[in-house]
């Protein structure tokens, strides 16, 4: 990682960070230590923020020592520091700004991803969220974060994130490029939802196909036309058809009184207790419900196409997640950039000096991580 210039870091901080780097170049340095922490639980996401800021420390001929209180991937409670940041208070001081804004969203991104993997622990995810990020520098930290949080739950079981759309950022997923299909864009200028595939498969015909069905509102009757046309990649478990049915309408065939007879006769048990108003949509709404996810493979399995994999997408977090496991919703692939934050206070990644010259101090209500620097000294 390149760090950036001192001007650009100047112009990009908070100006009384730059103030007081003048003030204690004027008045004479401190060594200090630095708890970084979050107000939330979080799965710790440090190596874009810890990689800067050793590439700042190089550049400017120093030295930071960073202690990581948790490592890539665990678990951190509120207020639990996620590393201690120590040297020069005039090469750290106007670093603040930059190095919160590279850790606490990702670790908010990475708790988001972990939770959603582990509510389906059977479904491949894919991280679809670049269009949703403001620009590339959060495009690769979101990506980053679904990385960590994916093989977090991957550690207990769950298959997690298997990949992502973008090339530039398919390396944190171990992968040489983004994946994906088609768009609606592509169905619309075939005309037709199996003219696309016919087009995507003579442009790439080593791939899968995974084909989006729901351009028409007719993703029953469409699949099954894609399916009878490429039998050979349905019977080879080569294909797939993504449901992304919008919530202005019922998936083709549903409506209320047929969502839940879809439910009963798959998960009955899972539309017999009180359900709030967004559950009850994520069950038996429109949109794609876990009614609409059973209708697409009763009518691939009674087709004869048992091997072709639903692909969901369209607001997946971990509410619908959750939703979708008490349903047992067959969901092979989840593609979705739900897992970004979806409130943003809940991102604020906090720095507080505790110790200045090795004598601990700390403002008022914030004693509590004096008892972590301490805990620490003692392990030392």
């Amino acid at each position: 990682m390149t760090a950036e210039s001192d001007a650009d870091i100047a112009a990009r901080t908070d100006s009384y960070f730059n103030r007081t780097r003048a003030i204690v170049e004027k008045f004479g340095d401190a060594r200090v230590t630095y708890a970084v922490f979050l107000r939330r639980p979080v799965i710790s996401a440090p190596r874009i923020a810890v990689d800067w800021l050793r590439a700042v420390a190089q550049r400017r001929g120093t030295a930071f020592d960073i202690a990581l209180e948790h490592a890539e991937g665990e678990w951190v409670g509120a207020g639990d520091p996620l590393l201690y940041l120590t040297g020069s208070f005039a090469q750290l001081a106007d670093l603040e700004t930059l190095y919160l804004q590279k850790l606490g969203a990702a670790c908010v991104a990475a708790h988001n991803a972990y939770q959603m993997c582990l509510e389906l622990p059977q479904a491949s995810f894919l991280a679809m969220d670049a269009r949703h990020c403001a620009g590339a520098e959060m495009q690769d930290m979101m990506a980053y974060a679904a990385s960590v949080g994916g093989r977090a739950a991957q550690k207990e079981g769950a298959t997690g994130f298997v990949g992502n759309a973008t090339n530039s950022t398919a390396h944190w997923f171990g992968a040489e490029a983004g994946r994906g299909t088609m768009p609606h864009a592509l169905i619309g200028y075939a005309g037709t939802t199996v003219r696309a595939a016919e087009m995507f498969h003579a442009t790439f015909p080593d791939e899968a196909l995974t084909v989006l069905v729901d351009y028409f509102g007719r993703e029953v009757t469409d699949a099954l036309e894609v399916c009878a046309r490429f039998p050979e990649l349905a019977a080879a478990g080569r294909m797939a058809v993504r449901l992304d049915t919008h919530g202005g309408r019922f998936l083709e065939g549903l409506d209320p009184a047929e969502s839940y007879a879809v439910l009963e006769r798959h998960a009955p048990a899972a539309v017999r207790r009180y359900r709030s108003e967004t559950e009850l949509r994520h069950l038996v709404g429109t949109g794609v419900s876990a009614a609409a996810v059973w209708r697409m493979r009763e009518a691939l399995n009674n087709a004869g196409y048992p091997r072709v994999r639903i692909v969901a997408s369209s607001g997946f977090g971990v509410g619908k997640c959750r939703v979708m496991a008490e349903a047992r919703a067959p969901i092979d692939v989840v593609g979705t950039g739900s897992f970004l934050p979806e409130s943003w206070s809940e991102t604020y990644a906090t720095a507080d000096i505790v110790s200045y010259d090795g004598v601990p101090r700390v403002k008022i209500g914030r004693e509590f991580l004096l008892r972590h620097v301490e805990a620490r000294g003692q392990k030392e």
